[in-house]
């Protein structure tokens, strides 16, 4: 659905630069060569149906915008971490017991010098 929504938002920006570039302006664009289709357009020429029709492909340039954003956040917002395995132990894992150190020999007795 993604991909169908991608292709069509690059054919609609490619279908309003067309749109856009085609009407007349100060510097006249490329309106220079739509000379040939004023009385197909009536005698006004192009220029309301191209407004009408840059309006509406503008608009649906806004709502495919957002219905892919909408769907790309909702299909992409998932982490791996959200995925991953997670094992609870029933118990804790006892450690394993140390052997006993032995006590630290006792210091050797100091002689009484008053007995002998």
């Amino acid at each position: 659905m993604i991909s169908i929504l991608f292709v069509a938002q690059i054919v609609l920006a490619i279908l309003l630069t067309i749109l856009v570039l085609l009407q007349k302006s100060s510097s006249i664009g490329l309106g220079a060569y739509s000379g040939s289709n004023e009385s197909v357009f009536g005698a006004k020429g192009p220029a309301g149906f191209l407004v009408k029709a840059t309006f509406t492909v503008g608009l649906i340039f806004i709502f495919n915008t957002v219905a892919l954003g909408y769907l790309y956040n909702k299909e992409y917002n998932r982490s791996v971490v959200d995925s991953a395995k997670t094992v609870t132990p029933d118990k804790a894992p006892v450690p394993p017991k140390l052997p006993e150190t032995p006590a630290a020999p006792k210091a050797p007795a100091i002689p009484n010098p008053d007995t002998k």
